[in-house]
């Protein structure tokens, strides 16, 4: 095989896209898992626990264990980053030690075992923008306050200074659907906080078809703002969905508070052309 040939195979290869990696098969990667795979995609998803095996094949995802502690562990690493486009949705979590360092260790080892032939999908945070009282857009600057958003922005960092060309990151509000119900997220607590803010949130489902809408478009290289259209106060929209969902209504303090962003989701909507299947968090399911 001559190296020109070489060259038009992989050339195809990444039109085509067919091969999806999926690092975290939990709350969102089962569900986009099996969205791809009912699209036509052949799908190889991680999980840590042997005991998600069946799930994952249930749903007929090719199962592969992998842990990253905060080197990668497991079998048939080589076969699963053999793939035309790596999607790495591992939370950072909240109550590791040293999350800020531990967890930029952990992508930072996958994104280096990424073939230099796939594309990436980094799943980040729009926690990492400051509560400036603003419209927050993909131009303006994070500024983590947590660990957790710390360790995204050196992640979103590292990954764009090695391979920005062939990568995009998705920043996903607060994430909701499925068996995720918001109403029993502040049920039945009293004098909560920041009634008045804003939510920034997004539904399961628009995760999933923007993960889809940014391989079939292959828009690589950018940032994306992921966040419904619309952004109801904090009291409105969880005493709304504790009151559908059965739960008891959280009570607000009276007060009126300027720690709130509103996050724009212009950018996606005009570069993907997409339009929202849940654009108002209070038509949540």
């Amino acid at each position: 095989m001559t190296g020109m040939q070489r060259c038009l195979i992989l050339a195809v290869m990444n039109i085509n896209m067919n091969n999806i990696s999926i690092i975290g098969c939990g709350w969102l990667g089962l569900a986009l898992g099996d969205f791809l795979v009912k699209k036509g995609f052949s799908v190889k998803g991680s999980t840590t626990s042997k005991d998600k095996v069946p799930l994952l094949r249930a749903k007929k995802i090719v199962p592969f264990i992998i842990k990253a502690n905060p080197a990668l562990e497991g079998e048939g690493l080589e076969d699963f980053f053999r793939t035309d486009v790596l999607i790495i949705n591992v939370p950072p979590g909240r109550q590791r030690e040293n999350i800020a360092q531990i967890h930029f260790e952990e992508i930072k080892n996958i994104i280096d075992r990424a073939g230099q032939g796939s594309r990436i999908i980094f799943c980040s945070s729009t926690g990492v923008y400051p509560d400036n009282g603003k419209i927050t857009k993909e131009t303006d600057l994070p500024d983590p306050k947590t660990a957790s958003a710390q360790a995204l922005v050196r992640i979103e960092q590292y990954l764009f200074k090695k391979r920005k060309s062939d990568s995009t990151i998705l920043r996903f509000s607060g994430l909701v659907g499925g068996s995720r119900k918001a109403g029993r997220f502040l049920a039945g607590k009293k004098d909560v906080a920041k009634g008045t803010a804003p939510v920034n949130l997004v539904h399961r489902e628009d995760c999933i078809r923007v993960i889809y809408e940014v391989i079939q478009q292959k828009a690589w290289g950018d940032i994306f703002n992921v966040c419904a259209d619309k952004h109801p106060s904090r009291e409105s929209f969880y005493t709304r969905q504790a009151e559908l969902q059965g739960f008891e209504p959280p009570t607000f303090r009276k007060e009126k508070t300027t720690a709130f962003k509103i996050v724009s989701n212009q950018k996606l909507k005009d570069r993907l052309g997409y339009n929202f299947i849940y654009p108002d968090p209070d038509d949540f399911t």
